[in-house]
């Protein structure tokens, strides 16, 4: 699962509450799985597969480049 816009990479929708997700986990189709905030503007990001995350790439407030690998989803 690649970034589809330049941003921040924020991978819980507050900095005390837990993660979108964690490795292990399986998501469907359309979960969230972060935020990235682009000029203000926060967009969360969802699925575009059915599987498990098999790993996180990025770090939390990470910058990110379109077509930045965030996600292993097996």
């Amino acid at each position: 699962m690649t970034s589809p816009m330049v941003g921040t990479f924020y991978g819980k929708p507050s900095p005390n509450s837990e993660p979108y997700v964690k490795v292990g986990q399986k998501v469907k189709k359309g979960d969230i799985l972060c935020i990235i905030e682009a000029m203000k503007l926060m967009n969360e990001i969802e699925s575009e597969f059915d599987g498990e995350i098999k790993e996180i790439l990025v770090k939390e407030e990470e910058p990110v480049e379109y077509g930045k690998p965030l996600f292993v989803i097996g």
